[in-house]
């Protein structure tokens, strides 16, 4: 019979039992936090190689604005071996914002961390090329921080034109077919070949 992914849990609180909560459960999912960012990647590395979460899945943050500390951060995993999902969860405060890159556990990890790097500002020092993803480089703001206008800022506070604004493709609503709808580039004509 496969583990339980609560069983590896269980595994893995035995095995850096200073470091990391008692498993807990909701609706069937497993979670397990880190207190101490600074080992993420001995305890990522024990997740893959010794117990087999062989996928990171996805990565992503969340801003605790007035709380302390500040950023939460999500990674879920799953195991092929054992069909089973996990959650680790770690926090960075607001005067540090970094931590260390998971690049060298899975390749996955770099645009996952690029992406929380640009939306929110957290730092994975290690990382090979952490640049924006989704911004420009040289915009000054984190989008996804609570701080950040849900309406966005004025065009006057961003310190460049948007690249590209409105992108390089154009479709026309409304047409009958699929075929005039058909994504095009600016400038091309509407008739259809």
């Amino acid at each position: 019979m496969m583990p339980s992914a609560l069983d590896l849990a269980h595994r893995l609180a035995i095995r850096f039992k200073d470091l990391v909560s008692t498993p807990s459960e909701f609706r069937g999912e497993i979670t397990v936090v880190l207190s101490d960012p600074k080992h993420i990647v001995d305890m990522m590395s024990y997740l893959k190689w010794e117990l087999g979460f062989d996928t990171l899945l996805d990565m992503t943050s969340i801003d605790h604005l007035g709380h302390e500390p500040r950023f939460e951060i999500i990674y879920q995993l799953y195991s092929f071996a054992a069909h089973q999902y996990l959650r680790i969860k770690t926090s960075v405060g607001e005067e540090k914002t970094e931590l260390p890159s998971l690049c060298s556990v899975w390749k996955a990890a770099n645009w996952h961390e690029r992406e929380v790097f640009d939306m929110m500002g957290i730092r994975f020092t290690g990382h090979p090329d952490l640049r924006r993803i989704l911004m420009w480089e040289g915009y000054p703001h984190y989008p996804l921080r609570k701080e950040f206008p849900l309406a966005g800022l004025p065009v006057d506070e961003v310190i460049k034109p948007v690249p590209m604004a409105g992108g390089p493709f154009v479709t026309t609503p409304g047409k009958k077919t699929t075929v005039e709808r058909e994504p095009r580039a600016k400038g091309e004509t509407d008739s259809v070949v």
